[in-house]
């Protein structure tokens, strides 16, 4: 697996195809997946690649809270498409984390002998492993969507019928109530909490407007970590 040489146009655009039709290197939420391919991009993509573009400009405004994402960076040849080699070159050393249970496994060497490589790899594996025998955390977040209607004629408690049947595991409706938005026409507002691992908004977005004889549009009015 891997995206070839990220700092490439060829790398660039193997990540772009890569992202055609995902939000996200790995999953419905952004996480460590996403911070370390990102960090492997030396600058943004061209406009020509658009899914690669939309991604990086997504995942650049997450820099400031990239430690808290979700999941454990790994290598970049564990991400990306089967069949196509991480050869992305070494960038500067990472920074050390404040965690002490982090180490730094990452710093750039100018040369990398066979027994070097050996021996980082079995580092990694060894970090890995030590990684694995924590406890997971399940992270969590409580979105508020505005689901709208065709009309002042669509009925609305159909509608909410209609939300509230899609079903899936990692999430759970809350409250919910009718907002008037003008011209006699009311949107349905409605709380979840959702497992970020397994529901992103992208996918409720799709299960929700599946019900096109009711449902014009749906938007994220709010979204916490929680």
């Amino acid at each position: 697996m891997g995206f070839g040489d990220l700092k490439s146009s060829s790398g660039l655009k193997v990540l772009n195809d890569f992202l055609t039709d995902r939000s996200f290197i790995e999953g419905y939420v952004p996480s460590q997946a996403d911070v370390a391919v990102f960090e492997a991009v030396s600058a943004p993509p061209p406009a020509d690649l658009c899914h690669a573009l939309r991604w990086y400009n997504h995942i650049k405004s997450y820099q400031a809270q990239k430690n808290s994402l979700p999941g454990v960076k790994k290598p970049l040849g564990q991400y990306g498409p089967a069949g196509v080699a991480d050869t992305t070159s070494s960038g500067p050393a990472a920074s050390k984390d404040e965690d002490d249970d982090d180490i730094d496994l990452f710093g750039s060497d100018e040369e990398e002998d066979t027994e070097a490589a050996k021996l980082k790899e079995q580092r990694l594996a060894e970090y890995a492993a030590k990684k694995a025998k924590k406890p997971a955390l399940i992270a969590k977040s409580s979105i508020l969507l505005d689901v709208k209607p065709w009309d002042d004629e669509t009925d609305m408690a159909k509608l909410e019928e209609c939300v509230r049947s899609i079903q899936m595991d990692g999430l759970v409706w809350g409250q919910s109530k009718l907002v008037p938005v003008g011209y006699g026409i009311k949107k349905l507002q409605i709380s979840c909490v959702v497992e970020d691992d397994k529901v992103g908004t992208d996918i409720l977005e799709e299960q929700i407007t599946a019900f096109e004889d009711y449902i014009q549009s749906m938007d994220v009015a709010a979204f916490n970590k929680i």
